[in-house]
């Protein structure tokens, strides 16, 4: 009864991009103390202002409530909210409200390929030239700035889709955390040779099966650094790509280390067994850590996270999911406001409040930010390291609009021995083939 009252709340969470993250150790100015030595506007001039945001529905509000009432507190500033549905039908009332003049002062939205779609330098600030950009994540920044312009500061974290694994297993095995594909698979072998599950598979709940090809992004990038520009040409294809061959064949390679059940199993079970270590790994997106934290406090210390390995022991990276953002509304009443608050939703001040209040799946993406002392270690100690050594990249969404919507039932056929990785990868082709028209762009 426990798991379901979570689920719930998490099957609303998982289209979400992002958690955060927090600690006000790093000796980053705030905007207090800047007003103080730069003389800049002081707080009280912005009392019994008032600003809107526009958000979606399904973003949880724990963590920005708590950032809104400290920005009542520090800038005199309140913000009201105003909600959208989610999906394809939120896209549409966002796009509408921006092209009737009629968008809140400050708008939550996706970060990347759908943010350049919104054609933001006819309706967004453009905030290239304001100090606190310098804060941002230079990957992060990418995917909010187009034709050279920047527009938005991030929501919350990041997550990751990764490899979770069972940190007790690997240490009564005695395995180390793998930098290449090969030694992960020896390692699966290990873990059976042992009598114990090495893949935890929840193919019944289908987007979960595209995990494991959308996370191998990075090793793509790697070998191919310009593929996401010639996929969206129409000059590059995964079929034709050995590494995007690749992110398919390893469907394949692990399909005979799942759970006997993996075809029914779902998101909800893969929480319970890996927290449980009824397996040892598990391919998904780390915004699970937050509901298997609800669920088994005391489980989550045993769960690590690695990215999905290549071919370069070296060169061991993270295929990264950006938060959504907060755009400023370039028509808004009082466009000084809107810039002071997101000033002030990038310090670590404010960063600490969303923290206190939700404990983030990824790290941050503002330079120098520590995490809290009582972040996931998942979190603070393993996806860090990505982090700092400049090992991460995004997932290919954020790259180009262009992404089959029959992935997951395509990942699901490869990865249940149904059909080669060369045919997934020619079947994945022509479904992003018809995104590509219907885009407009000139794919042969």
């Amino acid at each position: 009864m426990k798991f379901r009252k979570f689920a719930a709340i998490l099957v609303t969470f998982t289209m979400v991009a992002g958690t955060l993250m927090g600690c006000n150790s790093s000796g980053q100015e705030t905007v207090a103390s800047k007003e103080e030595t730069t003389g800049t506007k002081s707080s009280k001039a912005f009392d019994g202002v008032t600003l809107t945001m526009l958000k979606d529905t399904d973003t949880p509000d724990s963590g920005l409530n708590a950032v809104l009432a400290l920005a009542e507190e520090k800038l005199g500033i309140t913000v009201e909210m105003e909600s959208r549905v989610g999906g394809a039908d939120g896209d549409n009332i966002v796009k509408t409200r921006l092209a009737s003049g009629d968008m809140a002062d400050l708008c939550l939205y996706n970060s990347g390929s759908l943010l350049e779609a919104l054609n933001p330098s006819e309706y967004f600030i453009d905030i290239s030239g304001e100090e606190f950009v310098s804060r941002l994540d230079d990957t992060y920044k990418e995917t909010v700035t187009v034709d050279g312009v920047t527009y938005g500061v991030p929501f919350s974290s990041t997550q990751a889709g990764g490899v979770l694994y069972y940190k007790p297993i690997y240490e009564e095995l005695g395995l180390e955390v793998p930098d290449t594909w090969e030694e992960f698979l020896a390692n699966c072998d290990a873990i059976e040779e042992a009598g114990k599950t090495a893949m935890i598979g929840t193919f019944g709940d289908s987007w979960t099966s595209q995990v494991m090809y959308l996370g191998d992004n990075y090793n793509v990038l790697v070998a191919n650094p310009t593929f996401a520009e010639e996929f969206e040409a129409g000059t590059a294809k995964y079929a034709d790509t050995p590494e995007g061959v690749e992110s398919f064949q390893k469907l394949v390679d692990v399909q005979k280390y799942y759970n006997e059940d993996y075809l029914a199993a779902t998101y909800d079970d893969g929480c319970d067994m890996i927290a449980n270590g009824e397996g040892a790994h598990w391919i998904i997106l780390t915004q699970c850590l937050s509901n298997i934290y609800e669920l088994y406090p005391e489980a989550i210390e045993d769960i690590g996270v690695f990215g999905i390995p290549g071919d370069e022991a070296d060169n061991h990276g993270l295929t990264i999911w950006m938060p959504s953002s907060i755009y400023g509304n370039k028509n808004a009443e009082n466009v000084d406001a809107v810039l002071t608050f997101m000033d002030f939703y990038t310090s670590d001040e404010a960063i600490d409040a969303y923290t206190s209040a939700v404990l983030p799946d990824g790290p941050y993406c503002i330079k120098g930010y520590e995490l809290p002392d009582n972040a996931y270690s998942a979190v603070k100690n393993d996806m860090q390291a990505y982090f700092d050594e400049g090992k991460t990249t995004v997932a290919l969404e954020f790259l180009t609009a262009v992404k089959g919507s029959n992935c997951p039932s395509i990942c699901q056929e490869v990865g249940s021995g149904q059909t080669t990785a060369l045919a997934a990868a020619q079947a994945y082709d022509e479904d992003c083939k018809k995104q590509a028209m219907q885009l407009g762009l000139d794919w042969e």
